[in-house]
């Protein structure tokens, strides 16, 4: 395999054109540190925050670029707001203060209908969340369900992402649930945790082309007509955004508490703010904010990248008096255990992130505690 340098990379990216066709990329200082391991490119670079959507066409030049390179079997691009991280500039750019949120709707919280109290055997219900997709949440909420369960609790996953689930892929199961009596499925099994999916239902292929009343039909269908048995923790995994699925679960579900995931740039933490702030509306409590890819770790040498920048999770769950849960390395076996459905938690439980998650599963458990029985599910109400 041909030898990719960095110096062959930075040649590449200085074809493609900065901000506004002024310069190019490099030579304006908006590309971030380089790092190359098997043939893999990592890089991001650096764009105004309220610019981003705009510029993702020079994001996707860029990746294009790079892997027209002889030797790149792949490229990982990002944009970020952020110079920290090795950044080729040597300005820094302060974090732009966020916008001013509008003030949240009055809430009465009323009592669950009656048969809406909660999932029979289930104990407590956590939402695994993120305000825009790519920021590993669904990975997040694997290693954290399978995390929980080293510490012998009993716990169970539900993929509430209709049209793209990936818990059949992340943990290695095929075929379809089993019926009970004729109306109850039996949740699948692995690595003792009980899971459902749609994607145990439909093929992998199958697009879902449902409108939001039947997305949310389904959603309860598989939270309540399941035979969960006895769970101290069931573990959703929620779709991006802050959708119909958000919402049915928030306000039917009796959720003892909230995940929020992202990755360190400002661009991430912006659509974070806003999952966080849906789940307060409605009298979620946060169990607390994780920093996903929060930096990279060479394979060969262990040393540490961080090409997203580092530590604005962080930064925004002390802003926001929300828990900071941890921070959680990208390491170059994850797309491999993923894809082989065997979560690094139980495939390399001594590693960097096993050891990250398993804390962050101790300080959820340990938040779960202090939150107490779940609150009564409350009425927005607009005035």
């Amino acid at each position: 395999m041909t030898e990719v340098t960095r110096q062959a990379v930075l040649d590449k990216l200085s074809t493609i054109k900065g901000p506004d066709l002024e310069g190019d990329i490099v030579s304006r200082g908006l590309v971030s540190e380089i790092f190359i391991a098997d043939g893999k490119v990592f890089f991001s670079i650096t764009v105004p925050a309220n610019r981003a959507r705009e510029l993702e066409p020079m994001r996707q030049a860029a990746e294009k670029a790079v892997k027209s390179i002889p030797g790149v079997s792949g490229a990982m691009v990002a944009l970020t707001a952020e110079k920290q991280g090795g950044g080729m500039g040597s300005s820094e750019t302060s974090r732009p203060a966020p916008r001013a949120e509008p003030p949240p709707p009055r809430l009465q919280p009323q009592p669950q209908p009656a048969g809406k109290t909660g999932v029979p055997g289930v104990e407590a219900i956590i939402a695994v969340a993120s305000g825009k997709g790519g920021v590993g949440k669904s990975t997040t909420a694997v290693n954290l369900a399978l995390g929980l369960a080293a510490l012998g609790k009993k716990v169970g996953i539900l993929d509430a992402d209709i049209y793209g689930p990936s818990m059949p892929r992340l943990l290695g199961l095929k075929g379809k649930p089993e019926m009970v009596d004729g109306k109850t499925l039996k949740p699948m099994d692995a690595f003792g945790v009980k899971v459902m999916s749609i994607g145990f239902l439909v093929e992998e292929e199958t697009p879902m082309i449902w409108r939001g009343p039947m997305v949310m039909s389904a959603l309860r269908q598989m939270l309540r007509d399941v035979a969960w048995g006895e769970l101290d923790i069931l573990v959703v995994d929620m779709p991006p955004g802050t959708g119909d699925a958000q919402l049915t679960m928030a306000q039917q579900v009796p959720l003892a508490g909230a995940v929020i995931v992202s990755t360190p740039q400002d661009l991430a933490l912006i659509d974070a703010r806003k999952g966080l702030n849906m789940f307060r509306r409605v009298d979620v409590p946060l169990l607390g904010i994780v920093e996903n890819m929060s930096y990279f770790l060479a394979p060969d040498t262990g040393k540490r990248y961080d090409i997203f920048g580092h530590g604005g999770a962080r930064t925004e769950a002390g802003r926001l008096g929300v828990p900071f849960l941890g921070e959680v390395p990208l390491t170059m076996d994850v797309r491999e255990t993923s894809d082989a459905g065997t979560p690094v938690v139980v495939s390399n439980p001594d590693g960097p992130q096993a050891k990250v998650y398993r804390a962050i599963a101790e300080k959820v458990a340990a938040r779960l505690e202090e939150e107490g029985a779940s609150a009564s599910t409350p009425a927005i109400v607009f005035e």
